[in-house]
């Protein structure tokens, strides 16, 4: 375990990581964990695979032991994990990035040689009539200044959130990501759990169709099917990774 001092619009960041196979110097595969997960959540899938390559895995701001105190975008996560890279001298356009949900929107703007997506988000889905009638109410909450009520409409997982990770993840839940995906133009390999109640197979179904150089890997499981798919995700990605 490792960590990175980044500055970031006159902002310190420390960047908790881990590197296995340090001894591996050119073939980089770098693991960036979903919304609400960490480092630890992608080792327990990949750590005893690809033993080819040097393995980076990181704790992005807000997550695992890297605190953050600014609320962020996704383009921001990106251009911190920009400056991890450089400070580590790592060319990002070179290597192989695996993103996991919210880690594959910041892997697509990283634009990497090999870009991995596992129930990636970025395609809107629509809403539950359940899930608009509780948005709808909390924002009259907010509306009538009663922060208390509307703090009861939101989820479980929100409520455990700072108020500056709850205006982070404000700003990429129901991020449009279509343009994105459709302007990456390396190679692309995209996995998805077929039971994902979190990311839809259909949105992981339109990915496929948006990145022009992509294949499409369906595989049983949940929004986390990669734990369990790690052996089929290896040898997949040892017979495409260019």
């Amino acid at each position: 375990m490792a960590v990175k001092k980044i500055v970031y619009k006159n902002h310190d960041f420390e960047i908790n990581y881990e590197i296995i196979n340090p001894q591996i110097s050119e073939n980089n595969i770098v693991f960036l964990h979903g919304w609400g997960s960490n480092k630890e959540v992608m080792k327990s899938g990949f750590a005893s695979k690809l033993n080819n390559f040097k393995h980076i895995y990181i704790d992005m701001p807000g997550f695992g032991k890297s605190p953050n105190e600014v609320v962020l975008t996704t383009y921001d996560y990106s251009e911190i994990m920009k400056l991890f890279f450089a400070s580590l001298e790592i060319d990002y356009h070179q290597i192989t990035i695996v993103g996991h949900s919210f880690g594959g929107k910041v892997a697509t703007y990283l634009s990497p040689k090999n870009l991995i997506l596992l129930s990636t988000a970025g395609i809107v889905e629509e809403k539950s009539t359940k899930v608009k009638t509780k948005i709808k109410l909390a924002k009259l909450a907010n509306a009538l200044g009663v922060s208390f009520f509307s703090k009861l409409f939101r989820s479980k997982d929100v409520n455990t959130m700072s108020e500056v990770m709850y205006g982070t993840f404000k700003n990429v839940v129901d991020e449009d990501f279509r343009n994105q995906f459709a302007s990456y133009n390396g190679n692309a390999l995209i996995f998805w759990g077929i039971n994902d109640t979190a990311t839809s197979l259909k949105s992981g179904e339109k990915i496929h169709q948006l990145i022009k150089n992509s294949q499409f890997f369906p595989l049983d499981g949940d929004h986390y099917f990669f734990l369990k798919n790690s052996d089929t995700i290896e040898q997949i990605l040892k017979d495409n990774i260019k």
